[in-house]
């Protein structure tokens, strides 16, 4: 504080940081980000302290350009569609970073992701050719073999060390979805991402740049093995977890305190019988700074012994307080009276908890070894997976980043957030939802995976998620007829099942037909196009797959409740609702009837029948109806 006013100009800065925390650098806005974030003069050259790299400007732009790809459901894959709020996502994930913006903007509390590591080896998307288009971008990304999966010729590119732009390509991967998870995150949301020596010093400076340096949280270091690598010059056994918060918010814990251990526990005991409960001691002083002249004084035990200060130190409460709480033996002087004094602490007094360290031992939270053995034993033997992350890990971060809400993994691998997340839930009781995204990357015909049948390493993550979960409830009913037997009758347990179901989409083309710019003002080619347009739904586009496109694009979450009626479809009990089969003045009189907020409907559902199309509008405009024809 320098004593002086805040000016209008410090309060519209102070704004646009919460807002756009990227845009500022050294605490001073960076204009060309600025520019660049709202998507306008994207060109970095000026000399500044700034994280910067080759193909910077292709990366805001392709974190810019907006995505024309939908998201459909495959139930079949999936486990209690219709009632679980558990999403796994195939598909490339900035594209469905993108498909997520409306529906999920602002809605996440916490994202964990475990992205390549740049070791040299990794294959791994990213626009390396920063002279293509986006078109022939997404047609690279997009290409898929004869039965429908994404080649790895199409999608992936081995960045090796002895690349020139090694670390921008890393880089140019990184930025844009980072970008776009930030969006979706809460303002007390949090990120964290798993890291190791290869980039993590290029990730720190990008998630500052991202996020704001002000709203780095924590450098966490995980003990992955406990083995010495005796081949290496240095045995490495830790990778990185950076943690950053999307706003700091004044009075609000960053990261959440977590459960007590029974170490902790043990601590609190009670020796002389206090009618409040276990309790432990902490010291009764503090340092002299911090107190004021009444916390100065000689402080005299119930027994007459008189206690003075040691230097430097202060006593917590002024005299008349410390007196107030010796007569309710809330101070601690020894079995014998003659001790130290000291402030009890009681167990059931507020909710206790331990505070997070930035060490995550392997014997608190496991190792890659272990995480592999756990994998193993999940699918009776087999390596379908060779580096997933500990469970244990994964369920300590969700401690510390939420209590409830939407966890994302957009790097998902092997389905490990989705475990975590159901053995937490049925650890406290916790009602949290996850979202898995993970490409349909194709198995190494040589790997355990492949020849166990799996196909891609979305299908390894779907079967872990379904046997994960049979397993939990196993393990959860067991409990409760242990429970039962105890008893010695039957009685209704109170605790249920966490939700161990999951709805599978996956990326697909749009459902209605894409206007494709016309080159050299062809008119023929433009005649064409628009003789298309009169039905502008593809041929293979169902009902169905209309429906969930129109609702994330309408900004409705893929939880949405969605009920089949008479001739239309009702989303959030008549919130929205989609004409997409058939129009009659019938269909319109009950959907008047369910007064939503929007209806939208096909056009060429009206072919031949303007006056329904007239009437309808009116009444809706009568009714205070939004209504549009796509």
């Amino acid at each position: 504080m320098d004593g002086t006013s805040q000016t209008p100009h410090q309060e519209k800065l102070e704004q646009l940081k919460k807002i756009l925390p990227e845009a500022f650098s050294e605490g001073k806005i960076d204009w060309e980000k600025l520019k660049a974030t709202l998507g306008e003069d994207i060109n970095f050259s000026n000399e500044r302290y700034v994280l910067n790299w080759a193909g910077k400007s292709d990366a805001f732009k392709a974190l810019q350009s907006p995505t024309t790809k939908t998201l459909i459901p495959a139930k079949e894959e999936s486990v209690n569609f219709v009632e679980t709020e558990n999403i796994f996502i195939e598909g490339e994930n900035l594209e469905v970073l993108k498909i997520l913006q409306k529906s999920y903007f602002g809605k996440v509390k916490m994202i964990y992701i475990d992205p390549p590591y740049n070791t040299g080896n990794d294959s791994f998307i990213y626009p390396d050719k920063f002279s293509e288009t986006r078109q022939e971008y997404q047609k690279r990304v997009g290409d898929i073999d004869e039965e429908g999966y994404l080649t790895r010729e199409g999608n992936y590119a081995k960045n090796s060390k002895e690349n020139g732009q090694y670390h921008s390509n890393w880089l140019n991967m990184m930025f844009p979805r980072l970008f776009l998870a930030k969006n979706l995150l809460k303002e007390n949301g949090l990120i964290f991402v798993s890291i190791d020596d290869n980039e993590v010093h290029n990730l720190r400076l990008l998630l500052n740049e991202i996020f704001g340096e002000e709203n780095f949280v924590a450098s966490f270091i995980w003990e992955k093995r406990t083995n010495r690598e005796n081949r290496k010059v240095v045995s490495n056994r830790h990778d990185y977890i950076l943690c950053y918060s999307k706003l700091q918010i004044e009075g609000v814990r960053a990261i959440n305190q977590l459960p007590m251990n029974k170490k902790a526990l043990s601590n609190y005991k009670n020796p002389d019988n206090d009618t409040r409960g276990l309790w432990k001691s902490d010291p009764a002083t503090a340092q002299a700074g911090h107190g004021t002249k009444a916390q100065f004084y000689d402080l005299i035990a119930p027994n007459g012994k008189v206690h003075k200060l040691q230097s430097g130190r202060c006593w917590l409460y002024t005299s008349d307080v410390m007196n107030e709480a010796i007569e309710d033996n809330r101070i601690w002087f020894g079995k014998d009276g003659n001790g130290v004094p000291r402030v009890k602490i009681y167990l059931t007094a507020k909710e206790r908890g331990l505070t997070p360290e930035t060490i995550l031992f392997a014997n608190d939270v496991g190792t890659t070894e272990s995480a592999k053995n756990k994998i193993k034993d999940l699918f009776d033997g087999i390596a379908v997976f060779e580096t997933p992350k500990s469970v244990k890990l994964v369920e300590r971060l969700i401690q510390m980043g939420t209590k409830d809400g939407i966890v994302l993994d957009f790097f998902s691998g092997s389905g490990t957030l989705n475990h975590a997340v159901s053995n937490v839930n049925a650890k406290d009781g916790g009602n949290r939802k996850s979202i898995s995204v993970q490409l349909p990357e194709l198995c190494d015909e040589k790997s355990e995976a492949y020849k166990a049948g799996f196909k891609t390493i979305a299908d390894i993550a779907k079967e872990r998620i379904r046997r994960a979960g049979k397993k939990i409830e196993e393990a959860i009913k067991a409990e409760q007829e242990k429970k039962k037997g105890e008893l010695g009758f039957e009685e209704e347990s109170s605790s249920s099942l966490p939700d161990l179901g999951f709805k599978v989409f996956k990326l697909a083309d749009s459902n209605f037909k894409q206007w494709q710019q016309i080159k050299n003002k062809d008119a023929a080619a433009l005649e064409e196009q628009m003789k298309l347009f009169v039905d502008p739904v593809n041929k293979k586009a169902t009902t169905q797959n209309m429906v969930y496109e129109l609702l994330f694009k309408s900004g409705k979450d893929l939880n949405s409740s969605i009920q089949d009626k008479k001739g239309f479809t009702s989303i959030n009990q008549g919130e929205l609702i989609f004409v997409l089969e058939e129009v009659n003045q019938d269909i319109f009189t009950s959907i008047l009837e369910e007064s939503p907020q929007k209806v939208i409907a096909l056009d060429k559902l009206f072919k031949g029948n303007d006056q329904l199309k007239t009437n309808t509008a009116l009444q809706m405009k009568d009714a205070g109806i939004e209504f549009k024809t796509i």
